[in-house]
């Protein structure tokens, strides 16, 4: 019924529009619902703040459709030092859910766990741990969750992200998804490049997870917390590290209605 509503109105075939989560609600009833939400507090879209990449020429691919910003502390959990692949999955769960694919609360740390230990991938001392997770155990948790299907591609060093930059561009124009990048001990939340074929610069559109301060927007913006980054800046610096290996997460969009 939906997808003849949705052909009827010339609404895309590939995405929820027609359904109760998307209904608007409005006086008293607004409020109610407002004060129930358990992720109202949480800052959406926060990259529509942060200054220009600095590619000349670059053609930006970016997340399409909005997200919470979930990082170390939130929640009254203290995650400092372990937690940062668990709130890059946050943020992904939030774009599913901001996008009426799924109506399920973004799960928390030991909600994840649990998951990874009723499939199989864990034992059940995991739950309660600190142990780190990665982009396998994302898609896991996803699929289970969600029956999101992920694809992963693998790099060898920080130096060959910059190779991705066109595969990355092309996820995001088609699936629009949050991307999770894991090296090392380090994980983030990839919202778009800026690339620029001919010349092959680029930038990537990093939301970082290990920022531990309150929600506030211009602090995060100001401290770099979700910016634009360069594998290696003007200074020599490298942002991704050349002696890890690193993998990416590329959840799919759903094709539902």
């Amino acid at each position: 019924m939906r997808r003849n509503l949705h052909f009827r109105l010339g609404l895309p075939l590939d995405r929820p529009l027609l359904r109760t989560s998307n209904a608007l609600t409005f006086g008293a009833m607004e409020m109610r619902d407002r004060s129930s939400s358990k992720s109202s507090s949480l800052l959406r879209d926060v990259h529509k703040e942060i200054p220009s990449s600095g590619v000349s020429g670059g053609i930006m691919s970016l997340i399409d459709g909005s997200y919470e910003y979930y990082h170390y502390l939130h929640d009254g959990i203290d995650d400092n030092g372990w937690g940062c692949a668990y709130r890059s999955l946050q943020t992904i769960m939030s774009w599913y859910r901001l996008q009426q694919y799924s109506s399920i609360n973004v799960p928390s740390h030991r909600e994840i766990q649990q998951v990874l230990v009723e499939i199989g991938d864990k034992d059940p001392s995991f739950i309660g741990s600190r142990e780190w997770i990665g982009a396998i155990e994302l898609s896991f948790v996803l699929d289970k969750l969600l029956g999101a299907s992920c694809k992963i591609i693998n790099v060898r060093s920080g130096d060959e992200l910059p190779e991705k930059c066109r595969e990355l561009a092309i996820h995001f124009e088609t699936q629009g998804t949050p991307v999770m990048i894991g090296g090392g001990v380090l994980a983030y939340t990839l919202l778009g490049v800026d690339y620029n074929e001919a010349s092959g610069d680029c930038a990537f559109l990093i939301l970082d997870p290990h920022y531990t301060g309150g929600d506030d927007l211009k602090k995060i913006v100001n401290g770099g917390w979700c910016a634009w980054k360069k594998s290696v800046d003007s200074k020599g610096r490298s942002f991704f590290l050349k002696d890890k290996f690193y993998n990416l997460l590329l959840p799919q969009r759903p094709n539902m209605v």
